[in-house]
């Protein structure tokens, strides 16, 4: 099987090489590609983007993307040689996952965002040197927006020194006004399976162009309504996909279709 010819989804965002499938791994593996679904496995840090690699190398449908989390930044520093060298391999396919989290840390103060921020243009000049996308995370302190709002300056700002910076906004839980300012900075934003069982997004979802979509899982985060309070896993990414096309109201088919070719167009996978 040829995965990027035959795929019908992508997770364009899920972490197996984790932990929580040692077991399973795997079986896992070969039923994504039965059920036709390819999978960007997103590095955290070192360790896990070489075991991201490690798997893209092993399965044709699996490809990587590597990078430091801001949440991982105190455990180690972003040595950009060491990152360069896995980056030579041609599974992988995108650059972090990295961005601001103002949520997570114990303290958000103005040394951390201002390292948080450090990191992020760390990982922009080196995406746009290799002329691949990035995967950012953004997640707010609670009741805020205010880690896209900083997310989007730094991107208008960088895209003035590089014309191609592109990539992915992963996890998607911003408003319309967000996302339309991200996609406007050559984002996509991308949407896991929260979306089965809350509808604080739908109002996004129905309003930006198809274009402008990827479905993710996330994994092993988040599992979907029909499997709740469970491990997720990358097949979870098929009913992310026909929520995107009951919220929309639009065909199934050309719905599954377009996130398809959205991911192969971002990531080069074709």
């Amino acid at each position: 099987m040829n995965p990027v010819r035959d795929a019908r989804y992508v997770d364009a965002h899920c972490h197996i090489q984790f932990d929580q499938y040692a077991h399973d791994e795997t079986e896992l593996i070969n039923r994504m590609g039965e059920e036709n679904v390819s999978g960007i496995v997103v590095g955290v840090d070192h360790s896990s983007s070489m075991k991201a690699l490690a798997l893209a190398e092993k399965h044709e449908h699996l490809y990587a993307s590597v990078g430091l989390h801001p949440n991982h930044a105190g455990d180690e520093l972003f040595h950009e040689d060491e990152y360069r060298a896995l980056t030579k391999h041609p599974k992988v396919v995108a650059i972090g996952e990295c961005g601001l989290d103002f949520f997570r840390p114990a303290e958000v103060n103005e040394e951390v965002k201002r390292a948080q921020k450090e990191l992020l243009k760390k990982h922009i000049e080196f995406a746009t040197v290799l002329d691949k996308p990035l995967i950012i995370h953004a997640r707010p302190s609670k009741g805020s927006m205010d880690a896209y709002r900083e997310v989007i300056d730094v991107l208008k700002e960088e895209k003035i020194k590089y014309p191609r910076l592109r990539g992915d906004i992963h996890f998607f839980v911003g408003g319309l006004e967000e996302a339309k300012a991200l996609i406007a900075l050559d984002f996509t934003i991308s949407f896991t399976a929260v979306i089965t069982f809350a509808r604080d997004y739908d109002e996004v979802i129905k309003s930006v162009p198809l274009t402008s979509i990827l479905s993710e899982t996330d994994a092993p985060y988040v599992a979907p309504v029909s499997r709740r309070g469970t491990r997720n896993d990358p097949l979870a990414v098929i009913e992310v996909v026909q929520k995107i096309a009951e919220i929309r109201r639009e065909d199934p088919e050309t719905v599954r279709a377009t996130l398809l070719a959205n991911a192969q167009r971002l990531f080069a996978l074709s």
